[in-house]
């Protein structure tokens, strides 16, 4: 008898917990509900079996997790700030349906509560199975982790990540996606400390989410459409703490997630308690109400849990061998190059990193998505590469995701290397990588490059046709966060990674840079005009390429990371934007400035218009004369001519980019203009007088120019003042 009772009471507790899901999917989370048992003096009741995380109820929180091979699961209840537990609440069995664990706590202080798991099973390591009910595991759903708010810290005494529960009251009224085309698109990327860390960026809150907001202005002058935000979920900075050449160096950058639905409470400019991720909320509303999409750099290649060696964060505890790629000995492969890589087309990896999307397109409203190492995300369990890799297809169709930007940093660190044959099912866009080396390339003097340049120039269209979308597929870049900036771009040949503490050894290697003659900075004034030179050519081309430009922060105003190509641990000087620089070189701002608006005000340049109605093609290519067509590796001067007809205007859009690579003068002509038209002058990087770009068009009387070594020419159609401003 006392066994059927048994079995009764747990058939009644799943039948609970069954008609809880039910009403949860009708949006009933307030209604008030009756606690069935009692657990170590808690008043306890089974939970919402499909809501993962620690949610607030009106009178309770429920707490939910899975594990596939724990035997058991203990809630921990902590005091803020204290190591040891106040409460340990094991789940009761009947408590679990399936491998999910759920129940609701009733009575808890929720402003003074942080919570773990223990997580009891097999240690079998030689099957991957680390389950140790010792270690005290961060909750992978967390909306937030204690111990992380000040910067540089070390977590909680005890060494261990805890989780809060979080207010979710925000309103974002009549706050909408903006959903600008991939081809109107200019992106930021920048790192949210180093944006407005140093003193110069003259902001109340310094290296914080309200920093930038703080920024917004400055962004709109700019022109850009969207900021990327590199890493801002959770990470750990201390980890390989140490000190190089007098300075601390920690993982500055973020590539070290710990919490991947918990936003970094560091770059809070106040404390959150249990309202964590409403300043970034107020930050995100701040740019997309003035016209500006947030996009985040998210990390699911890998974790901060390393390898053999790595601390238990969360995933070594709650099921090691579905979240990490492991080897028949239970070992790690590292196809990231940080100690462990993902296992992320296992059918549970793949939940919970389309959950984690959703959240933060929900909860925070991001319109876009790059993911680091993105080639990973198409691995099999044992690491080989898949044709039709099933997370990044559904990624592709979820309706939630829909409208939201998803860009792939097409590449590993176990080789492979995907630009333009990433599976991307007409919905991914890519780092365009081959667009960074080969315009290098061919602006610092390889003009055997020129035919590859050319193609780069014109969308790439030899990488993003069948399963692409055309031009919409390539977000081009010259530099980003990873590398040289442009102006050490043209001022080393070489990367000085000595502050790193690893001897030189790190960071890439093939940068295609140019000194332009002396290595580092110099006061020899004919040097410093041909590196900004150099600088506008850059900005020149990328801004008159088809496909998405992509720039990185402070390249504007000739940031300088002091030939530093790899500063991922430099949370100083050499990371942060030096703001001095604007004003210093405020003309190469407005040059940059002035690009950007260039590009906006042409949409030849950017897509297909209708066909000109002068009769000219979408995209043509010249050399120096513009009845030769054939670019070849001896081609030392590329000319491109973009032409569509713009309905609200009611003439042809006309753009002739010319590339002098050379490093001699070189005499080129115009091609006719269309009839009654006529050729003007928009840009000339190499002009003597320091007149690089007319805002009215200067109207040329002539076809033959000479164009200066290492410059770059912009003309356009001229039909009338319209182009004027």
């Amino acid at each position: 008898m006392d066994e059927y009772r048994r079995h009764k009471q747990i058939r009644k507790h799943v039948e609970i917990g069954e008609r809880q899901v039910r009403e949860l999917r009708k949006g009933d989370l307030n209604r008030q509900m009756l606690a069935l048992d009692v657990c170590n003096g808690f008043r306890i009741r089974p939970g919402m079996y499909n809501i993962y995380g620690a949610t607030m109820l009106t009178d309770g929180v429920n707490f939910t997790i899975n594990s596939n091979g724990a035997t058991s699961i203990t809630l921990l209840l902590y005091n803020r700030g204290e190591s040891k537990p106040f409460a340990t609440l094991p789940f009761p069995q009947s408590y679990r349906i399936g491998k999910v664990y759920s129940m609701i706590v009733f009575g808890l202080d929720i402003e003074n509560l942080e919570y773990c798991y223990s997580v009891d099973g097999p240690w079998e390591p030689e099957n991957g199975l680390l389950f140790d009910k010792s270690h005290v595991l961060l909750d992978p759903y967390a909306k937030a982790v204690s111990g992380q708010r000040i910067w540089g810290q070390r977590p909680n005494k005890d060494g261990a990540y805890r989780a809060r529960v979080v207010r979710n009251n925000f309103e974002w009224n009549d706050t909408n996606s903006l959903n600008v085309p991939m081809c109107d698109s200019v992106i930021y990327e920048m790192h949210v400390r180093g944006f407005t860390m140093d003193e110069s960026s003259n902001v109340r809150c310094r290296g914080t989410f309200e920093g930038i907001k703080e920024k917004v202005d400055y962004l709109k002058r700019l022109g850009v459409t969207a900021v990327e935000l590199m890493p801002i979920f959770e990470f750990d900075e201390t980890r390989d703490k140490r000190e190089v050449n007098g300075r601390t160096l920690l993982d500055y950058w973020g590539y070290n997630t710990i919490s991947f639905f918990a936003p970094n409470t560091s770059y809070a400019s106040q404390t959150e308690y249990n309202k964590e991720g409403v300043e970034l909320k107020h930050m995100i509303k701040t740019l997309k109400d003035n016209g500006i999409e947030v996009i985040l750099d998210v990390v699911f290649n890998h974790t901060a849990e390393g390898n053999e060696n790595g601390p238990f964060i969360s995933f070594k505890g709650f099921d090691n061998n579905i979240y990490y790629l492991l080897t028949p000995y239970g070992q790690y492969y590292n196809f990231s190059g940080c100690g462990n890589t993902m296992n992320c087309n296992h059918p549970i990896v793949q939940e919970f990193i389309v959950e984690c999307l959703r959240y933060w397109v929900e909860e925070y409203r991001v319109d876009g998505f790059r993911f680091d190492l993105a080639s990973i995300l198409g691995r099999d369990q044992d690491g080989s590469p898949m044709e039709r890799p099933p997370l990044i297809q559904r990624l592709a169709y979820d309706p939630i995701l829909g409208n939201v930007k998803l860009i792939a940093e097409a590449w590993d660190a176990g080789g492979m290397y995907q630009v333009g044959n990433f599976p991307a099912w007409k919905r991914w866009a890519e780092w365009n990588g081959k667009y960074r080396d080969d315009i290098r390339s061919y602006l610092k003097g390889d003009i055997w490059s020129a035919p590859d340049a050319v193609r780069r120039i014109t969308g790439s269209l030899d990488l993003y046709g069948g399963s692409y979308l055309g031009y919409e597929s390539s977000i081009n870049f010259i530099t980003c966060h990873d590398g040289f900036t442009l102006h050490d771009l043209y001022s080393y040949n070489g990367k000085h990674n000595e502050d790193n503490g690893w001897n030189n050894t790190d960071g890439a290697n093939d940068n295609r840079s140019w000194n332009c003659g002396v290595e580092g900075e110099t006061d020899d004034p004919a040097i410093n005009d041909l590196r900004f030179r150099m600088m506008r050519n850059a900005i020149t081309v990328l801004m008159c390429s088809r496909g998405t430009p992509m720039i990185y922060a402070g390249d504007e105003f000739g940031n300088t990371q002091f030939g530093n190509n790899n500063a991922y641990c430099q949370d100083n000087q050499i990371s942060w934007l030096d703001w001095k620089l604007l004003d210093k070189n405020k003309e190469f701002f407005d040059f940059y400035r002035n690009m950007i608006q260039f590009r906006r005000k042409h949409p030849s340049i950017r897509k297909d218009l209708k066909p000109a109605e002068c009769g000219f093609p979408h995209i043509s290519v010249h050399t120096e004369n513009p009845d030769n067509g054939n670019i070849t590796g001896d081609s030392k001067v590329i000319c491109v001519r973009f032409a569509g007809y713009i309905r609200k205007k009611g003439h042809d859009d006309i753009v002739y980019l010319a590339i002098n690579a050379f490093w001699e003068d070189v005499q080129i002509m115009l091609p006719n203009p269309p009839e009654g038209a006529y050729w003007s002058l928009c840009v000339d990087t190499g002009d003597e007088t320091g007149k690089y770009f007319y805002n009215r068009p200067k109207p040329l009387t002539w076809r033959n120019k000479t164009m200066k070594a290492r410059s770059v020419s912009v003309f356009i159609a001229s039909y009338g003042a319209e182009y004027g401003n």
